[in-house]
């Protein structure tokens, strides 16, 4: 996950409990809250940040099309339990029946589908740590993006509590557990330019 900058703002120089970091933390500052420290993020790339803004677009006219639940890109914070960081993903998507956990600044639980789209100096994070908290969270399905080696991985929370990866079909084509229907071209990710939104909506069905 990389972000913008958040405009200079310094982290306090203590602990803060998640209320506090809450208060500190307004919408232009990008940060995590880790253990009681508040930790910053780094600098988007283009890529990046296209890339965001594709998934973002097309996810969403999927979901509104189905009205499925409400999908939000960064930054939100999303807190899936007392004891496992205030992590702020790419993307998150919260289905209907879950939209009670959804507090005026943050996501109180897990989301039903999280998106992280890898950097060099985020991929032991969001392959290690942030894999392992949003499985002990209970986030169904996890989408790991690194268009820097072009390569993607699926997880889906099994009956165990536990990730599986998700094997994508030959032709390249991944269908989510948690958006039914929603079928997502791999091919589509690595392309430059991005495909058109409009273009991906309408091999989803969701545009004639």
């Amino acid at each position: 996950m990389q972000r913008p900058p958040s405009h200079g703002r310094v982290p306090p120089g203590r602990k803060l409990d998640y209320k506090e970091f809450l208060a500190w933390c307004d919408e232009d500052t990008w940060a995590e809250w880790v253990d009681g420290v508040v930790v910053m993020v780094s600098p988007a790339s283009t890529r990046h940040q296209a890339l965001a803004c594709f998934l973002t677009a097309t996810l969403r006219l999927f979901i509104e099309a189905q009205d499925l639940g409400l999908l939000f890109p960064a930054p939100f914070q999303m807190k899936t339990g007392p004891d496992l960081p205030g992590r702020e993903p790419d993307l998150l998507f919260i289905a209907s029946e879950h939209l009670a956990r959804l507090k005026e600044t943050y996501l109180d639980g897990p989301a039903d589908l999280v998106v992280e789209i890898v950097s060099p100096e985020s991929r032991f994070r969001d392959r290690g740590e942030k894999r392992a908290e949003y499985e002990a969270g209970g986030v169904r399905e996890y989408w790991l993006i690194d268009p820097d080696r072009r390569e993607a991985d699926f997880y889906v929370l099994g009956a165990r509590g536990r990730y599986r990866l998700v094997e994508v079909g030959p032709d390249g084509i991944f269908e989510s557990a948690t958006l039914s229907g929603f079928r997502l071209n791999l091919a589509w990710l690595w392309q430059d330019p991005l495909p058109m939104v409009r273009d991906a909506a309408r091999e989803l069905g969701v545009l004639s």
